[in-house]
Parts: structure tokens; C-alpha cells; sequence
């Protein structure tokens, strides 16, 4: 069995995840695709994760991407998480993970209003509800949620959801829409204001894209993902792959099978897995450092981390639902947390000692950044713990 170090799992991730500057790119849908997908839970992670690994960073360009070509896409995906995505991917995707998800959620969403809203045939609520919502957003070309409730008004009451100790309570046309986005027949269009906005519009799939996301192969998606993600992130262990895509273990080994992944040792006694015939071990990269987002696709691509990331690092930069703030990256390691005041400035909240030659490309890597978002400030929308104490 092959071994594969952490040395070159650091080496990997800096080529393939376009951190070194001779690897930028200026074109949003190849580079979303190099990460295999984008958290989109936060808008600005969007925009960020790509303004730092394009060459001439644009954002112009992303809102081409997603706006006018559409060649990505926002919607609803794996682990119940807004995404960015090709289409490609999305079609992948929707069929690998999110027509089940799609299912959990209307047998939740009728549990929840059977028992908070006493509506006697959920199922056959939701049917014709969901009908309701996504004829009323095609025929208007895209209406966000407000919108929505105003003009189906019989559609808004609250339900509740979540837990007893996490209680959460939404109204029913809200879910309605979350819902028919799961199914692949709603997506996202564009905010109602910048960049940083999460006001978006629904828009209806087809009429947005110009085709379904639907219909790909059940069986032969979720080998397609995996060769994927493992081109990316590979090697990554069999939990790594099954919390990326929210798989259970039965349908991740069916889809490495499929995929005809290769098992090599690591580090440590553990194996992980490498697309079929990713052998070549990546040229050592040199010092780098990038400043990344929160909830960016290189530090949420494994759940494994210890590799690139120490025990006492998790506590500050991530938060208690395992959301990671905006990260200090180092020659493959995160070495602390950074934040954008109100005046512009970026605080940083370091980890380790870094040599002259890193700080060097940390102050380089800071006016980068400044300079890509301009005067927009972006405000932490799930704030790490060293966020809020670098603010306060």
C-alpha cells in the first residue's frame, strides 16, 4: 500500500487548491470546480474564497458567473448547506445526496405540521403548496421569501421545528420554499443588495438555467463525486468522504468502490483514499501564506484535520457548531484566525510564530485581500470565538 505523508497531503492541497500565486486563475466556474463546491451559507464566502485565488481578482466576474452566463449555481445540497456549484456538479449532487435529503425534509416538514399546525393531510398540503410557490416565482421570473408570503398569504403561519432544546420556529411558506429547493425545482438568483447579501430571489430551475438538475444516475453520480472530491482532496479518509457529502457509510464505500478508489496509509495507522490513478507526488511548493474565509471549501474539506490543524487552534476559530472562521494559512497549516474591523483594518489572532520570510508573505497577503473587497466590510455571519474577541 502506498504511504502518503502529511508533508505531501500539505504539498496537494497548496497546488490543487489554487493557494500559490502561479496558480491563480481568473475564471470563478473552473476554479469553484477545483474545490469541487463552495459554501454558500454565508454569501460572502462565495466572493471571498474566490477573490483569493484569482489572478486579477474581480467581482464582477463571479456575479458574471452566477448572474448572467450562469455558469454557477447557488442551491440547496449536501448536508441540508446552500451551496456554489458548476452544473455539472449540481446535477451530481442533486441525485448523490440531495433527493434523499429532499425526502427527510417533507416527512419533517409534515411531522411538524400535523403536530404544530394542525393540518390534517401534511403531505397533500405540501404537494399543493410547493405547486403553488414554484408556479407563482416562474411566472414572476424570480420573488424572494417576503414576496412570497405577500402573495400567498394562506401560506404563512408559523411551525415549529428543531429540538426541544433548539427550538426554532418558522412560517410554513418558508419551508414550503426550502423544500422545493431541495427538489432540485427552485435555485437562487441574485440578492437583494451586494455581494454580502443573503436576500435572495427564488427562481425556478429550469427557467433559470435553461434546463433541470434532475435526472442524473443514481448509482453512477456518487462515484462521480467521489472521483471528484478526491482529485481535490484525496488522499481523504473514509469519514472525511462521508461527512463531506453527508453520506452514510453504506453509500460512501459503494461509491469509492465505484469510483475504483485506491487505499493508501497515512500518517499515523490510518489509511485513507486517492482517486484511481492519482499517483504523482506534487513538486514541495515553497513558503506561502493566504488569508481564507470562513467556512472556506480547503479548511472544510476534511473532518479529519489534525493534519493542518492543531487541538488548541479549534477552540478560538471554530464555532460551538463547528463552523470555522476566516483562517491564517501557512505552508499547508492553519496558523491562526483574522477579522475586518469597521474601518477596513484586518486583525489578526496568530497561532504560531511565523519566520520573517512568512510575515513578509502574511503583510503581502493582507494588502491582497484588502485591496480585492475594496470598501466593503465584511461582517462575520457565523462569528469564531477569536472573531468576536478581536471586535470587541
Amino acid at each position: 500500500m502506498r504511504h502518503i505523508s502529511d508533508d505531501e497531503r500539505r504539498a496537494r492541497l497548496a497546488w490543487r487548491h489554487h493557494l500559490l500565486p502561479e496558480t491563480r486563475l481568473d475564471d470563478p466556474a473552473k476554479l469553484t470546480d477545483d474545490l469541487v463546491a463552495l459554501h454558500s451559507s454565508d454569501p460572502a464566502t462565495v466572493y471571498l474564497s474566490l477573490l483569493v485565488r484569482m489572478a486579477s481578482p474581480d467581482v464582477a466576474a463571479i456575479d458574471a458567473a452566477l448572474y448572467e452566463d450562469r455558469s454557477l449555481v447557488r442551491l440547496h445540497a449536501m448536508r441540508r448547506t446552500m451551496w456554489v456549484m458548476t452544473r455539472a456538479v449540481a446535477r451530481r449532487a442533486h441525485a448523490a445526496a440531495t433527493e434523499k435529503l429532499a425526502a427527510d425534509e417533507r416527512i419533517r416538514t409534515a411531522k411538524a405540521l400535523r403536530e404544530t399546525a394542525d393540518v390534517a393531510e401534511p403531505e397533500a398540503w405540501l404537494a399543493d403548496a410547493k405547486q403553488e410557490v414554484v408556479e407563482l416565482v416562474a411566472e414572476a421570473g424570480g420573488l424572494d421569501t417576503r414576496t412570497v408570503g405577500g402573495q400567498l398569504p394562506h401560506l404563512v403561519f408559523p411551525v415549529e421545528f428543531g429540538t426541544p432544546r433548539n427550538p426554532a420556529t418558522l412560517n410554513a411558506h418558508t419551508k414550503v420554499l426550502q423544500g422545493a429547493g431541495f427538489d432540485g425545482l427552485l435555485v437562487r438568483g441574485r440578492p437583494n443588495g451586494g455581494w454580502t447579501s443573503s436576500e435572495y430571489i427564488w427562481a425556478a430551475t429550469e427557467a433559470w438555467l435553461g434546463e433541470a438538475i434532475s435526472g442524473a444516475d443514481a448509482r453512477q453520480a456518487p462515484a462521480e463525486l467521489a472521483d471528484h472530491y478526491l482529485r481535490r482532496f484525496g488522499p481523504a479518509t473514509d469519514t472525511d468522504v462521508r461527512w463531506w457529502f453527508g453520506w452514510t457509510a453504506t453509500v460512501a464505500r459503494r461509491a469509492l468502490a465505484d469510483a475504483v478508489a485506491e487505499e493508501v496509509a497515512l500518517d499515523g495507522e490510518g489509511t485513507g483514499w486517492l482517486a484511481a490513478g492519482d499517483h504523482a507526488n506534487p513538486d514541495p511548493p515553497g513558503p506561502w501564506v493566504r488569508l481564507l474565509p470562513g467556512l472556506d471549501a480547503t479548511t472544510m474539506g476534511w473532518k479529519e484535520r489534525h493534519w493542518y490543524l492543531d487541538q488548541a487552534s479549534i477552540a478560538p476559530l471554530f464555532d460551538r457548531f463547528g463552523n470555522p472562521g476566516p483562517t491564517v494559512w501557512a505552508d499547508g497549516r492553519i496558523v491562526g484566525g483574522w477579522v475586518q474591523r469597521a474601518d477596513g483594518e484586518i486583525a489578526l489572532d496568530l497561532h504560531a510564530d511565523l519566520s520573517k520570510r512568512h510575515r513578509a508573505l502574511l503583510d503581502g497577503a493582507i494588502d491582497e485581500l484588502r485591496a480585492a473587497v475594496g470598501d466593503v466590510v465584511v461582517k462575520p455571519r457565523f462569528p469564531s470565538p477569536n472573531q468576536k474577541a478581536l471586535l470587541a
